[in-house]
């Protein structure tokens, strides 16, 4: 055969032979047909255009079958190095159908053991012996001797079965389990679930996906994953292609797994087939699968633990609710599943009944989701009502909740830092609207308008000139004062404009490496002051008149009454979630409240005591406890 003959390599010998040639000079194969009796040998050098075939000079040395042999470069002679090539068939070939083993050569030292001339001579009658004790000598021991053995050893490279080919009926839980640990390559930690299936259509392929227990490192330190590298690996009938293949969003990175096609060619360019439509297929399909895998996972029936008796009945009252095990898992996964709701707009209904939350009616750390809080709303209630915050302990002890409770309505609490960016680009769920009880502009629902509406107008006409002064005293501060509907207890908070950052968003965003004090990050505060509030109507005693009379002197408030005016925003601010804005002047208020209500008349500090001299006395020693020990030994 020469050059000029119209044979396609690649195809006839596959893209895994052709590439032979970049590690090897020269590459010969020898191949024995069963019913023939010659053996032949094929033979090409790197770089030739043309190959030969002739008889093998050597004769039948196979009986049948194919062998290949590399000669390799000077410069790839790694890959004769059994380690080199044990990882690189554990890594794209350890699902393939056909055993591979490698031949592996020890070396080890084994001790020699030598036949003792004495025990082959004749043994002396015992009358004939005469040995006496003293002419015993004690046998000198021989140091022992080694010798090198080498063994040699073939070593299966691809053991394990490929799972995901078999009826998913047919694999055993523990199969799995050994299978994740294959894959994940984490001995001690488990797949939670897992989901096999069959994709049919445009491109045929098959997919086993886990979803794991516990979280990437990357997660752990606060990092969302960059890339699924390792986890999500593309195979071509059981050949490994890349693991580094964009297969599924940022947020389900976590999730391992195989995707298998027939209808991929060996030969793929990462780059080209991460353009292509093939991938972006197989993209969709994944990302439903894994929802819909998550979903099942949420809605397994969970069995109660019960106590019986010794007739095997069920004790009354013994039954005790487990947790469901979504929700151990959940605790986990949660940032990364709020993620996805976030930027996985096709599918983010989907994620959303995913979401778990404590309420203001839910105890013991218990969740629920998003739909469970929609079928629990009052009939008059049209909002999802939620508050923001650092933790369950400050939510509660809010301001804010006191009208909520009041009328029992449920209230989300968002205590993680990522629920801010949640609610902000995700405005409604089932189609109602997410509300943060922080903002202005809250409406129950249950509202009598006209009477509100009326109540509002006269409350306006009767604290304007107290609203007035308010704005004006604290300037910049503030973006307004309004008449609040909805507090109690409290004479004024500090709430935001319905379309601004929340305390706790401003908080979150002051914290991070380039938060800064603009007034990008800054929240539209409102002073809500409480109209029935004494403290609020002795300070409308003391605000100046809405319009002084011409030609009068302008109105001076006096100074106890301006810092009372200053302690209720510093108050309302606390009660907010912000921090005091001016510290110094806060100080300086309270000091003067200190000094009137302790009725100290100066502030003027005494002058240092002169205590006399005194001599050196050895401490007192506390002699309780010390009964019964003499202390002279």
């Amino acid at each position: 055969l020469n050059g000029e003959t119209d044979i396609g390599m690649i195809g006839q010998f596959g893209v895994g032979f052709y590439s032979t040639f970049l590690v090897a000079d020269r590459v010969t194969v020898a191949s024995k047909h069963p019913n023939s009796d010659k053996q032949y040998l094929w033979e090409s050098l790197n770089g030739e255009s043309s190959f030969n075939v002739a008889e093998d000079p050597r004769g039948d040395t196979l009986g049948r079958g194919t062998e290949i042999t590399l000669h390799l470069k000077e410069d790839c002679e790694e890959y004769a190095d059994p380690a080199t090539l044990e990882r690189l068939a554990t890594h794209y070939s350890e699902f393939v159908t056909h055993p591979i083993q490698l031949r592996t050569t020890t070396t080890e030292k084994v001790e020699i053991f030598e036949e003792d001339e004495d025990e082959f001579e004749e043994k002396k009658d015992d009358d004939e012996l005469d040995v006496a004790e003293d002419d015993e000598t004690p046998k000198e021991e021989k140091e022992p001797k080694f010798e090198e053995v080498t063994t040699h050893s073939w070593k299966e490279m691809n053991p394990e079965p490929a799972l995901w080919t078999r009826d998913k009926d047919s694999i055993t839980d523990e199969e799995h389990q050994a299978f994740y640990h294959v894959l994940s390559k984490q001995e001690h930690s488990n797949a939670t679930t897992w989901i096999n299936f069959n994709a049919e259509g445009n491109i045929n392929f098959k997919s086993l996906l886990y979803l794991p227990s516990e979280v990437p490192p990357e997660l752990q330190a606060g990092q969302l994953p960059s890339s699924n590298s390792g986890g999500l690996k593309l195979y071509v009938r059981k050949v490994l292609i890349s693991d580094a293949f964009d297969l599924l969003p940022n947020w389900l990175m976590f999730v391992k797994g195989v995707v298998d096609s027939e209808d991929l060619p060996l030969n793929v360019n990462r780059e080209t087939l991460q353009e292509s439509k093939i991938i972006k297929v197989i993209y969709k399909k994944l990302v439903r699968k894994c929802i819909e895998m998550i979903r099942k996972f949420s809605e397994q029936e969970v069995k109660s633990e019960v106590e019986l008796d010794e007739e095997g009945n069920v004790v009354e009252g013994s039954e005790e609710e487990k947790e469901h095990p979504y929700i151990e898992w959940y605790n986990k996964f949660s940032t990364m599943l709020k993620v996805g709701a976030i930027e996985d707009e096709p599918n983010r209904g989907k994620i959303m009944k995913l979401l778990r939350f404590e309420t203001s009616k839910t105890e013991n750390g218990k969740v629920i989701s998003l739909k469970e809080y929609v079928d629990n709303m009052k009939e008059f209630q049209n909002d999802i009502f939620f508050i923001s915050g650092l933790s369950k302990e400050e939510v509660e002890k809010s301001q804010f909740m006191e009208k909520f409770r009041e009328k029992d309505i449920e209230v989300i609490y968002m205590t993680a830092a990522i629920d801010e960016y949640l609610v902000q680009n995700i405005r409604d769920f089932d189609g109602k609207k997410f509300s943060a009880i922080t903002k202005e502009g809250i409406k129950f629902g249950d509202e009598d308008e006209d009477l509100e509406k009326r109540r509002d107008k006269a409350y306006q006409k009767k604290f304007k000139p107290l609203t007035k002064w308010l704005k004006t005293l604290y300037g910049n501060n503030i973006m307004k004062v309004a008449i609040s509907k909805r507090l109690g207890s409290s004479p004024a908070i500090i709430s935001t404009g319905e379309w601004g950052h929340t305390a706790n968003m401003q908080r979150i965003m002051q914290a991070q490496a380039f938060g800064s004090n603009d007034g990008m990050m800054m929240a539209m505060k409102i002073l809500e002051i409480n109209p029935r509030h004494p403290f609020i109507l002795k300070l409308l005693e003391g605000a100046p008149p809405e319009e002084e009379e011409e030609g009068a002197e302008p109105a001076k408030v006096d100074d106890a009454t301006v810092d009372a005016a200053w302690m209720i925003h510093d108050m309302a601010l606390l009660n907010g979630g912000f921090a005091i804005s001016d510290p110094k002047a806060y100080s300086q208020r309270m000091t003067r409240v200190l000094k009137s209500s302790l009725d100290v008349a100066s502030l003027t500090l005494e002058e240092e005591i002169d205590p006399p001299v005194e001599d050196d006395e050895p401490p007192e020693i506390d002699m309780d406890g010390l009964d019964g020990i003499n202390l002279q030994d």
